[in-house]
């Protein structure tokens, strides 16, 4: 049996969502949210949520449905993806999968562990150590307690490195030894994946000239009316890449070309983190290399998929 699900991944400006709507329309297939900023309703600009118009002429799901103090985790999305999934399955229609943040790919296809909460006190412990030994000497000690984990962590990643040491002090457990024990949530012949991977100079232009659009759409306003909330600094929603820097420009601290710039510099950085994840962790996914459009449906034609024109019939 040919995939119902196809999961379309890759870093922030690749042209995601305009390839899963072109599938979508030409495969009468339902779109599913797998970012993990596009959940918010308060973040359509930033986040760069598919329009209005684009998702009318597909059924899309999970996109701007959560408050942004409704912080959702890793397994609350899992839950509300696998229900549309079903959901989409009894209708008998394919579903897209489509978002830039790995960890709910992962989730997806090799399952999500069963971690206890760690307590806020062990946590902030071991971010303070990260902060006052470096990467380096960190990474000693997360070798010591789990050598797996900081092996497949990639340079520079704080936040995985931090939450594997902190798993592992409270738990008395490895993260990698928590994450062998999981099973996939989809069947492997279920799915069928793909990472949009463009040239990097390429990707660093297309979001460039995003961001400008995005201030001349409305992300200065999205930004200032999210901020007035004074909502609390650890929320998803409140790490939305340029939401600080152009907040400072709304609040008159800084100027609008200081604003872009910065704001263009922090969502480069974004994407090359999001590339390393997906090359890292998802090395076997098949590469579309192309930015336009019509070039990636070439290629995506030319990849190992089912026929563009199928209809699946209910199982």
């Amino acid at each position: 049996m040919a995939p119902r699900i196809w999961l379309i991944a890759g870093p922030t400006a690749s042209g995601k969502s305009a390839l899963a709507l072109r599938l979508a329309e030409e495969t009468s297939a339902e779109i599913v949210n797998a970012d993990a900023l596009q959940v918010y309703r308060e973040l359509r600009v930033l986040s760069a949520r598919p329009s209005p118009d684009h998702e009318a002429r597909a059924p899309h799901h999970l996109f701007g449905v959560a408050d942004a103090a409704d912080g959702w985790t890793v397994g609350r999305w899992l839950r509300a993806a696998l229900t549309a999934l079903d959901d989409i399955q009894a209708r008998g229609r394919p579903a897209i999968v489509v978002g830039g943040t790995g960890l709910y790919f992962r989730a997806l296809t090799q399952g999500l562990a069963d971690i206890p909460s760690v307590p806020a006190a062990i946590q902030r412990d071991v971010e303070a150590r990260f902060d006052g030994l470096g990467e380096a000497a960190f990474r000693d000690q997360l070798r010591a307690a789990d050598p797996v984990a900081e092996a497949r962590i990639a340079a520079n990643d704080r936040q995985r490195l931090t939450r594997a040491l902190a798993v592992a002090e409270a738990t008395g457990r490895p993260l990698s030894v928590w994450q062998a024990t999981t099973r996939p949530a989809l069947p492997a012949d279920a799915w069928r994946a793909v990472v949009l991977d463009p040239p990097r100079e390429v990707l660093h232009q297309r979001s460039d000239a995003r961001l400008e659009t995005m201030m001349e759409q409305g992300a200065v306003e999205e930004a200032a009316a999210l901020t007035v909330r004074n909502l609390e600094d650890r929320l998803p929603a409140m790490k939305a890449v340029g939401l600080r820097e152009l907040a400072a420009y709304a609040r008159g601290e800084t100027g609008r070309a200081e604003a872009l710039a910065a704001a263009q510099a922090a969502t480069r950085q974004y994407a090359k983190r999001q590339t390393t994840w997906f090359r890292n962790q998802a090395p076997s996914w098949p590469r579309i290399a192309a930015v336009d459009t019509d070039a990636q449906w070439a290629e995506w034609l030319a990849l190992d998929q089912p026929p563009a024109h199928m209809r699946f019939d209910r199982p």
